[in-house]
């Protein structure tokens, strides 16, 4: 008898870790989301291009099919913004924003900003689409890191 209590706790128990390590359905589709911000820029802060573009958020796409970001916005907790063009994410890609000036690529979006956007200890990114519904957030509280993978 304690053979048998002891194979279906072991099944239930299987059942169990099975049950935890399965994607949920939203993670088996895939999703748009924010993959990492590089907040703290190598360096001193000296506002020169290559300290301001070493600031940058990613957003990834991980599901099968391109995505239009046109008009997709990405903020910080004050509201900084930086609005796609038309833009198409394509599938399992990811994208680099970068705070200061540059040429876009597929690959890399530029804010042409002269000043930082992402504060070195704590801050908030909100990726939104078009119609304002927000689709991901990722927060940092930490200037023991330069990055946070979100």
């Amino acid at each position: 008898m304690n053979r048998v209590r002891t194979i279906a706790a072991a099944a239930v128990a299987a059942g169990l870790a099975t049950a935890v390590l399965l994607p949920t359905q939203a993670q088996a589709a895939g999703s748009v989301h924010l993959y990492k911000i590089y907040y703290d820029s190598p360096g001193s802060d000296t506002r020169s291009n290559t300290s301001l573009n070493a600031e940058y958020v990613q957003i990834r796409n991980t599901t099968s099919r391109a995505v239009s970001l046109k008009g997709w916005t990405v903020t910080d907790a004050s509201n900084h913004r930086y609005t796609f063009g038309t833009y198409s994410l394509g599938a399992g890609k990811t994208v680099t924003v970068r705070t200061g000036k540059g040429s876009d690529t597929s690959a890399t979006r530029y804010q042409n900003r002269g000043a930082y956007v992402w504060n070195n200890t704590s801050d908030k990114a909100t990726l939104r689409k078009s119609t304002g519904t927000s689709v991901d957030t990722c927060s940092y509280n930490s200037s023991r890191a330069d990055y946070k993978m979100c």
